[in-house]
């Protein structure tokens, strides 16, 4: 099936959608000029610092950090922080908002994201589920405590020639210890789930309420590297009868006992390819 024909069925399937599923992976934040860490170039080129130490993107989101070497782990952590606090949404996000809202707000989202992009762009908060949690809570290294807390008064300063976090560095308001982003890294025992838990039992709700409905899922930038957003879509097509839409420039292709359409396009052209007569963002 070639492109023309491929759109014409999935505008179709989304006119008659009674809801949207919008599952998200990291190539939803490249049209907003957030780094692409495929690889361990694309990881490099983003922080040519973690090169020097030969340090790919698995071996620096590790926890123990936080205990080994907390002014690297915040200088990594610090500056993503700052840089999806000043990143602005792209339009891709606002052409799903206008979708949705034709279709009366009903929708979840499901992101491996943890830069807070949807929630910039006005979706509901309670209708995200962040799987890997967020970069905007805190929570204890040890833990402590299983406290939660947002992370909107704290400020990161790094040098970037060094690579290090400057003092002070953001401590866990209970004990006093090095805090840490409330988001799941690779070998974790010690990150708190119950904020995503929240999120994942308001979804398991939402969608037990779509089962005898025309649902259909838009899926965007999810790879197969850690292919948890790419898994949740096809497991839902599959128990839900649910269209599944992948937008991906690489890894788009789909199984054969889904309803699927593969977009090969990046995340915002193929938003607006699908979504052409609806793509005017909607003011926040």
């Amino acid at each position: 099936m070639d492109l023309t024909d491929t759109l014409k069925q999935v505008k179709k399937a989304l006119e008659e959608a009674d809801s949207l599923l919008i599952t998200a992976g990291a190539g939803m934040g490249v049209d907003s000029g957030l780094p692409d860490f495929r690889g361990k170039e694309g990881f490099w080129n983003a922080y040519p610092y973690a090169k020097k130490l030969g340090l790919n993107f698995q071996d620096l989101a590790n926890p123990r950090w936080f205990k080994t070497d907390p002014y690297l782990a915040w200088a990594f952590y610090g500056h993503r922080l700052n840089l999806y606090r000043n990143t602005q949404p792209h339009q891709g996000f606002y052409i799903l908002k206008k979708f949705v809202e034709l279709k009366n707000n009903n929708y979840f989202i499901f992101t491996s994201n943890v830069d807070g992009q949807f929630q910039k762009a006005g979706f509901h908060q309670e209708r995200i589920v962040e799987i890997h949690g967020s970069i905007h809570y805190l929570q204890c290294t040890l833990p402590c405590s299983d406290d939660i807390w947002p992370a909107d008064n704290v400020e990161v300063k790094v040098d970037m020639e060094r690579f290090r976090a400057l003092d002070p560095l953001p401590t866990c308001k209970n004990c006093g210890r090095i805090a840490r982003p409330n988001i799941l890294m690779f070998g974790d025992f010690e990150w708190i789930p119950t904020r995503t838990e929240s999120q994942e039992f308001r979804f398991d709700l939402w969608l037990e309420k779509q089962r005898h409905k025309k649902l259909v899922i838009v899926e965007i930038g999810a790879g197969k590297a850690v292919p948890t957003v790419r898994l949740t879509s096809e497991r839902i097509a599959r128990e839900f009868n649910a269209t599944l839409i992948r937008i991906n420039p690489r890894d788009y292709d789909v199984p054969a006992n889904i309803k699927a359409f593969s977009i090969p396009t990046g995340g915002l052209d193929g938003l607006r390819l699908i979504f052409e007569d609806v793509d005017k963002p909607v003011k926040e």
